[in-house]
């Protein structure tokens, strides 16, 4: 238990952090694997140069029999270790990934999953940098004095949301991705759509590693742009394949909206059967708490 942010508390609690690889399909989604998350403020390496703190982080290991080998490790690695069990020992499938920003803004775990052989849809910030799809790299001419200079992209990179404004809402087109369970007078099948642009980009970044020839790989920008919205508002990047339809992309893309059902219905058995909120382990009166 440690205070750190929590995202099914929208804010930082008193909580635990656990990570999770779901099996998920349009109708149900089943945890496969897990790890719990171990907050540096339960390392006490990551503290060496304060001795008494590090001291006390000890004794609590010691209290909740923390094994030596169980060091704070990022969420994110965390994932890819728990892929790697599950592919691994367990031999389950290569299926698309999905996640939320929380690990498609890392750099390394969209890398691990490619140098697994997996393709993805994360969601990520709009301000992730990229150059277009169709940005080249390009070598300057060598003066023939000093270290020949190496190839590089004549323009800078820009934004994720830049990209898709440049595009404009024109590109933009409506899918249907899943029937939902709220019918009305002007959806009475109920069905989940939204106008969606998807352009080819390049994500752009110190740490990203580039091909021999200097150019940065190249896979889907997808971004949901509201009606009434002047720019999109939720962004994802994917290597799924060049010529997927846009349909299947947003499906995709979506699809982890089964597995958040699933955690809130749990959360809520869980509050039923203790009497306390699943989340931080109070006394859960309030319906909120539950949730």
């Amino acid at each position: 238990m440690a205070r750190m942010y929590c995202g099914a508390l929208g804010k930082r609690g008193n909580c635990q952090i656990g990570v999770s690889v779901n099996l998920v399909s349009d109708r149900a989604s089943s945890a496969v694997d897990w790890r719990l998350f171990l907050p540096e403020s339960w390392d006490d390496t990551k503290h060496g140069d304060d001795a008494l703190l590090a001291e006390a982080i000890r004794r609590r290991r010691d209290k909740a029999v923390i094994p030596e080998t169980e060091r704070h490790r990022e969420k994110w690695r965390l994932a890819l270790d728990t892929l790697d069990e599950v592919r691994g020992d367990w031999e389950l499938p290569g299926l698309p990934m999905v996640a939320d920003a929380g690990y498609g803004d890392a750099t390394g775990f969209r890398e691990g999953l490619t140098e697994r052989g997996l393709a993805y849809a994360v969601a990520v910030k709009a301000t992730t940098t990229a150059h277009p799809g169709d940005a080249r790299p390009e070598r300057p001419p060598y003066s023939g004095q000093g270290r020949p200079p190496v190839s590089a992209y004549p323009q800078p990179h820009t934004t994720l949301r830049a990209l898709a404004l440049a595009a404009g809402r024109e590109k933009a087109r409506t899918v249907t991705w899943r029937q939902g369970s709220k019918a009305g007078r002007h959806n009475p099948n109920a069905e989940m759509r939204a106008q969606f642009l998807a352009l080819r980009v390049r994500p752009a970044n110190r740490t990203i590693r580039r091909a021999a020839d200097g150019s940065l790989p190249e896979c889907w920008l997808l971004a949901q742009w509201p009606p009434d919205s002047a720019a999109p508002t939720d962004y994802w990047l994917s290597t799924l394949p060049a010529d997927t339809p846009l349909r299947e992309l947003v499906r995709i893309a979506k699809i982890r909206w089964r597995v958040e059902h699933d955690y809130r219905e749990l959360q809520a058995l869980l509050a039923t059967w203790t009497g306390a909120c699943s989340i931080c382990g109070q006394p859960a009166p309030a319906p909120h708490h539950r949730t």
